[in-house]
């Protein structure tokens, strides 16, 4: 191996240590402070263990899983964290995201470089098994901090059920039964006042 391969990928994993400062609207349990990015990744990817047995597909490559979940939204080092619910802001997302991979995939060595990027457009596709899944648990992580803190960012941007809804319900493509347990999720939101109807 190089010394340039070498500090090539200590480079990128330098600039992906980035991802612990880009906070979200999702706030945690205990102290309602905001998650940041890699709390996010790393929740992603112990959901993506916990609960393989119930994917769509069984035979879902976990590995694969567990990549894209680890460099999902490393993107967001120079796009920011868009609020899901933030139609200003998700209008020009995909453009941001697109330039911020260009430049931070490109950190790597070609080959890694190339291997990484690819992983991150097949998340952003949802096109295979292992994407559905992993952009399934994606959606619905957020959902379930949601939940467990009342509503906390819906109740601040004043986000209704429909919303919720809209946004979540392509979790069935990855993990029906997690769909119909979040329904009932949103339903028992709703009924407690931490979602708007």
């Amino acid at each position: 191996m190089s010394s340039t391969r070498l500090e090539e990928q200590l480079a990128f994993a330098l600039e992906a240590e980035g991802l612990k400062q880009i906070f979200r609207q999702t706030v945690l349990l205990a102290d309602r402070r905001a998650e940041n990015d890699a709390e996010h990744s790393w929740h992603l990817s112990l959901l993506a263990i916990l609960l393989s047995e119930h994917a769509l597909d069984p035979a879902v490559d976990l590995l694969r899983v567990l990549k894209m979940l680890l460099i999902h939204d490393i993107v967001e080092i120079d796009a920011g964290d868009t609020f899901a619910y933030d139609e200003k802001g998700n209008l020009d997302k995909e453009e941001r995201e697109q330039a911020a991979a260009d430049r931070l995939f490109n950190l790597l060595p070609g080959d890694q470089a190339e291997a990484m990027r690819a992983l991150w457009d097949e998340f952003e596709a949802r096109a295979t098994p292992e994407a559905r899944y992993a952009a399934a648990l994606d959606r619905f992580q957020p959902l379930l901090l949601n939940c467990h803190t009342e509503g906390a960012a819906w109740r601040r941007h004043g986000v209704k059920k429909a919303q919720v809804i809209a946004r979540n319900e392509h979790i069935k493509e990855g993990i029906p039964a997690l769909w119909e347990h979040a329904e009932k999720m949103i339903d028992r939101a709703v009924e407690q006042g931490h979602l708007d109807p």
